[in-house]
Parts: C-alpha cells; sequence; structure tokens
C-alpha cells in the first residue's frame, strides 16, 4: 500500500491501537482526537482510510437531528474526500444504528467490538 494515508479519530479509551500494523503495512497513520481537527485536516489531506468510532445520538446529545458523532464528518466527506474509505467501529448494542450512516455516503466497513488486527487488516486491503 505505497503513500497510504489513514486518519485514527480516537474520541475514547475503548479505540484500539494498531499502530504498529499500519507501520507494518506501510501505512501512515494520522492521530487525532476531535471530529473538527479531522474535518478540518480534511481540507488539507484527503486520507485513504478514516477509522473512527460511532456513538449513537440517544436524545438530544447531537442537537435531534443528526444520528450519532460521526454525521458531520460523513458530509464533509461528500464534499472534500468522497474517495476516503471509512471503517467504523462500534459497541454490538449500537450497531442496529449504524445503518442509518450509508444514506450519508457509503461506509467501507462495521466492525463490531472487541476488534481484532485481523479484521482491520482484511478491511484495510478489501
Amino acid at each position: 500500500m505505497p503513500d497510504t494515508h489513514l486518519v485514527s479519530i480516537i474520541e475514547s479509551s475503548g479505540h484500539p491501537n494498531f499502530t504498529a500494523l499500519y507501520e507494518s503495512l506501510g501505512i501512515k497513520e494520522k492521530k487525532l482526537n476531535s471530529m473538527r481537527k479531522a474535518i478540518a485536516g480534511l481540507k488539507k489531506q484527503q486520507p485513504d482510510f478514516i477509522v473512527a468510532e460511532f456513538f449513537y445520538g440517544y436524545g438530544n446529545n447531537y442537537a435531534g437531528v443528526n444520528i450519532s458523532n460521526l454525521d458531520v464528518l460523513l458530509y464533509s466527506l461528500q464534499k472534500y474526500s468522497a474517495q476516503t474509505k471509512v471503517i467504523v467501529l462500534v459497541e454490538k448494542n449500537e450497531y442496529k444504528h449504524v445503518d442509518k450512516l450509508n444514506n450519508i455516503i457509503k461506509l467501507h466497513n462495521v466492525l463490531k467490538y472487541p476488534v481484532n488486527e485481523k479484521q482491520i487488516q482484511k478491511s484495510l486491503s478489501s
């Protein structure tokens, strides 16, 4: 994977650390700790992959309009980086809500926790 760029959006301590795997595959990883920083970064560099956690917007957590923490990022991808492949990490109990995001932009893959290196590697190579 020559010159492959990946953004890990780490919003919780549950986000798995796959830095060693990415390095072994020759993927350049950029770690960010907020959606705001990720969206700002899209204007400067369009990554090949984004790996982010999904948090469903129960109640008014996301202003009642959005599905989750990923909505605004996905809308930004439509504008700035439509070719970026999004890999979503999700808790089993929230999995039923993730499919709604495909109405914004087609997700590359959705992985339920616990996520292992083999699953990530398969997602990156498909």
